[in-house]
């Protein structure tokens, strides 16, 4: 028989009350966006109040200026989340149904997206108040890591995002229907890997320890744009990696297409998650090198 792990009993309210007749909950991925800005903010304070971290022992910004930084990030998170989960992901369907666009407690976020969101709402800020802008994203991008771990425990909690089929002794047997059916494989139920929790590792424990010894350690932050390419780089890596093991998003998965490519190339294909990673992986790369000739 089958050596796999039955999904444990959680979840995905933390707790639920109705008031006045209506049911409010605090769902666990809430939550990890909730604990992933804080921890987030209070890291960037900290890097803030320890000059001799920066060029010329000057941080790029004041304690101050990042709180109010952290209302433009949230808005850059959920608006470009949303919208970036929109054109990427299911454009056709948003198009036909454009009044359920803003509707994210249906659902639907794209991390690229959030991303480019974040990207945009630091550029306008930094040009507004005069900020470094290369120093703040990197003291952004070592900010960045514990959000993505608890995003994608949260994902593994709600029982989302899994991965393709496996027999591995840790492979999962998650709870939904969708997930238990594995067209051809030979074990049903079938288990699958856990890749939220590749995720939460890569993404999380292991790019954000690279970064903090670069920043503490290694003094990566007196050469703007080291810390941003080396997290460009990592996340893309990771998140090509863990595609691998990744169930393909079901509206790119047809009887032709059974692995959910979006790009096919000489008998390859490319998932959305590793197509999007490419040029993360480029600009990681290109800004290294800027890093380094500058230096």
């Amino acid at each position: 028989m089958q050596a796999v792990l039955t999904f444990p009993d959680l979840s995905p309210e933390i707790f639920s009350i109705s008031l006045f007749g209506m049911q409010f909950a605090l769902r666990w991925y809430a939550l990890a966006y909730i604990a992933g800005i804080v921890i987030g903010w209070r890291l960037v304070v900290a890097l803030m109040r320890r000059p001799a971290l920066w060029p010329h022992d000057r941080p790029p910004m004041t304690p101050e200026q990042v709180e109010e930084l952290l209302t433009w990030i949230i808005l850059g998170v959920i608006l470009g989340g949303r919208l970036g989960f929109v054109l990427f992901y299911q454009p056709g369907y948003y198009l036909s149904h454009p009044a359920e666009i803003l509707m994210v407690w249906q659902g639907g976020m794209s991390f690229h997206g959030g991303f480019l969101g974040v990207v945009v709402a630091l550029t306008v800020f930094a040009r507004k108040h005069g900020v470094a802008l290369m120093s703040a994203a990197d003291a952004l991008a070592v900010a960045t890591p514990p959000g993505l771990m608890l995003g994608r425990i949260a994902n593994f909690i709600n029982a989302e995002l899994w991965g393709r089929p496996s027999d591995l002794p840790w492979a999962v047997v998650f709870p939904t229907e969708m997930a238990q059916f594995c067209p051809g494989w030979a074990s049903v139920p079938c288990a699958r890997h856990p890749s939220q929790l590749y995720e939460a590792g890569l993404e999380g424990l292991v790019l954000g320890a690279v970064l903090l010894i670069l920043v503490l350690g290694r003094g990566a932050g007196r050469h703007p744009g080291r810390l941003t390419g080396v997290f460009f780089l990592g996340y893309g890596l990771a998140r090509f990696t863990v595609e691998l093991f990744r169930q393909a998003d079901y509206q790119f998965i047809t009887p032709d297409n059974p692995m959910g490519h979006v790009l096919h190339w000489h008998g390859m294909g490319l998932s959305m998650g590793q197509l999007l990673s490419l040029p993360m992986m480029a600009v990681g790369l290109g800004l290294l090198w800027h890093a380094r000739r500058r230096a």
